[in-house]
Parts: C-alpha cells; structure tokens; sequence
C-alpha cells in the first residue's frame, strides 16, 4: 500500500550506535584516536548518557572502541577472528550456516594455490614431508588406507600456514569445529567414495604438486581431494530441486 510507511523497529541503543559509527567514518577517525566523552555524544544527540554508554559498550564488545588509561575511549582496529569465534560452536548454528561454513572451508583450499606457491620454502616442504611420511607409516602398520580427521587436520593445516596469511590461518582455526562437527555426523559409506579420475588424490600427491607443479596443476589436484565434499553437497542440492519439481 503506497500511503503506509515501514514501522521503525530500531531502538533508540541502535540509532545511536549506527549513528557513533557514521561519526567515526565522516570524521575519518583511525585506530588509536581519541573520541569524544560521553557527555559530548549526549548533547550532540540529544539523548541520555544511559544510552551512549550502552551503546558504545556494544561497540567496545565488538573491539571496536576500548578504554585508554588517562586518555579515555579510542577508536581500536577489531579482532574479526576472536569476533567470529565467540559464535562460532556448531552445536548453537543451523544445518543452512554450517554448510556455508564448509563450503568456505573448501573455497579456501581450492583459492591459496597461488600464495602457496610463491610462499613456500624448502623448510615448509620438509615439514610437509614429515607430516605426509607419518600417515603412510600409520596406514602402513593398519595394512590400509583409511580416513583420519587428525590427519586431515594436521596435513591442511600445514597447507595454511604455508600460505603466511595469519586472517587465512585464522579462519582455519575457526572452521576446525565446523570441519570436525561435519566429520562426526558421517557414516562409514560417506568415506566410500567413486572418485570421477578413477583413484584418490593422496596428501602426498598434493604434497608432490607444490614441488614441482604449479598452481593451477595443485587447484585441480586439490578439487579432486575434496571432490567427495563437493559431491556431497550438490548431490544434496540437486536432490533437493528435484523434489521441489515434483
């Protein structure tokens, strides 16, 4: 109806914090400078300090402001990582966030070709070696090959630390829960899988791709490595359009 205006659902906590923020933004503040005291803020908006003050500790929740010994609020630069950690338990997210989560997880492995390669050192593939060279004596011993979460972990892991990009590494930390909470929710005949090349693309393959491949040999090394996670989700997508056809 043209004549009827959306309702205003913001409190008045939210107006002013939107409202602080448009002031650092507008004023061009920077990590470490001074912003005003609360009684500014209040005069300036008309509002209670009450209101001020809650809504700059939500802002100081989020790190975004912090208090300076004899210098009073400054404008700080957020820790996203910690942010995101704080929400971040499976047990507290939906199926729809989790699967968001993975498949972050996997465009992250398919798009660090390129750092991983002009990064590496021979340090980094010695260690890589090493981790490699574990598992096949772990499957030696069981006379099999099977599926192991912490070799996994350990093995991707290193490929992140490769990359030397501490958000990336950060966000790797993050989405273990995530990666492991996806694994326990498994059963044996997810890990039985028909690879498209015919056979598994092994850690130490990839292993052999960072020495001597190049990035765009490894990204296709790695989607077969993960192809079974990527199958698995358009599987269950493909399926899910199929029964809304009907």
């Amino acid at each position: 109806m043209k004549n009827l205006k959306p309702i205003d659902t913001l409190s008045l906590v939210d107006k002013v914090e939107i409202r602080l923020l448009e002031f650092f933004k507008n004023n061009n503040l920077k990590p470490g400078d001074p912003i005003p005291k609360e009684l500014e803020f209040s005069e300036s908006l008309g509002v209670s300090r009450t209101v001020i003050r809650e809504a700059l500790l939500r802002l100081r929740t989020l790190g975004l402001v912090e208090s300076k010994k004899h210098r009073g609020m400054v404008l700080t630069e957020p820790d996203i990582i910690n942010n995101f950690s704080r929400v971040l338990d499976p047990s507290l997210l939906g199926t729809g966030i989790l699967k968001n989560l993975f498949e972050l997880r996997l465009i992250l492995e398919m798009g660090m070709a390129d750092f991983l390669f002009e990064r590496k050192t021979q340090k980094d593939l010695d260690e890589l070696e090493e981790i490699v060279v574990r598992e096949e004596e772990e499957e030696q011993e069981l006379d099999k090959s099977y599926f192991s979460l912490d070799k996994e972990i350990a093995f991707h892991g290193k490929l992140y630390q490769i990359s030397d990009n501490k958000t990336l590494q950060g966000f790797q930390q993050l989405l273990l829960p995530v990666f492991e909470y996806v694994h326990l929710k498994n059963t044996p005949q997810d890990f039985k899988h028909r690879y498209s090349s015919g056979r598994f693309v092994t850690h130490r393959m990839l292993m052999d791709n960072i020495k001597i491949g190049t990035p765009e040999t490894f990204r296709n090394a790695m989607r077969h490595h993960l192809e079974p996670h990527f199958d698995s989700i358009f599987k269950g997508e493909s399926d899910k359009n199929t029964i809304s056809d009907v």
